[in-house]
């Protein structure tokens, strides 16, 4: 079951890429919400935020790893809650999101643009990331096991 939702959202955010790499490329950058939100094409090289420009072959081993750490999770007897099986498939496939961008072209397609925030654009994949984690510490936080911490 996991396993199809990883396909479909990595689907989904190939699609949007590639929408991105066919029409945004050329335009650029198109206003949503005006000095808010954009969409806008960026060829991104690095890792999160744009750091650690051109290692793409160390994001293809942390992804890789990253991605074979995660399936084993979610088929090992050590983990019944669905919450944290849910947020490793969302990590799995953002990763392997990116990872197809990085063996394919090179580099990360970036779009989404909240200017009023900061001056990085990210991408779906990078939101199934960010998800996945934030869901996975709230559980590792609140939970141990099937017990709820105090």
């Amino acid at each position: 079951m996991y396993e199809l939702m990883i396909i479909l959202l990595i689907g989904i955010d190939q699609l949007i890429k590639n929408w991105a790499l066919n029409e945004l490329k050329y335009k650029g950058a198109i206003t949503v919400i005006e000095n808010v939100f954009n969409l806008t094409y960026v060829e991104n090289r690095g890792a999160a935020f744009g750091l650690f420009q051109n290692n793409q072959m160390i994001f293809v081993a942390v992804a890789l790893i990253a991605s074979i750490a995660g399936l084993y999770m979610l088929h090992s007897n050590k983990i019944n809650s669905k919450i944290c099986k849910f947020s490793i498939a969302l990590i799995i496939a953002g990763a392997l999101g990116n990872l197809i961008d990085r063996v394919r072209l090179d580099f990360v397609v970036d779009y989404f643009d909240f200017v009023f925030i900061w001056n990085y654009v990210f991408n779906l994949a990078d939101c199934f990331i960010v998800v996945g984690t934030i869901l996975l510490c709230i559980y590792v936080v609140l939970f141990d096991g099937n017990t709820k911490k105090q």
